[in-house]
């Protein structure tokens, strides 16, 4: 059993996106300037599937929560 915290590497492979530094920062780069009337589950970049996955994490406050809040921070 893996016992330590998720990082922001496995979020992005939990959403289906390439994990690597360099990636997740060019991710974050071309999405940059996320309205902040939007909230991260219905921006306009995720797929349903991956739109689904953030809401629910949201919602239960799973482990993976304030990973999507740091990338929440990053994308605004």
């Amino acid at each position: 059993m893996n016992s330590a915290a998720p990082s922001m590497n496995d979020l992005f492979g939990q959403l289906g996106l390439p994990t690597d530094d360099v990636a997740i920062e060019h991710f974050i780069g071309e999405h940059r300037g996320l309205n902040n009337s939007v909230h991260i589950e219905n921006a306009p970049f995720w797929n349903d599937a991956q739109a689904s996955f953030i809401q629910g994490a949201l919602i239960d406050d799973a482990e993976w929560a304030e990973l999507i809040d740091q990338l929440n921070s990053r994308l605004r």
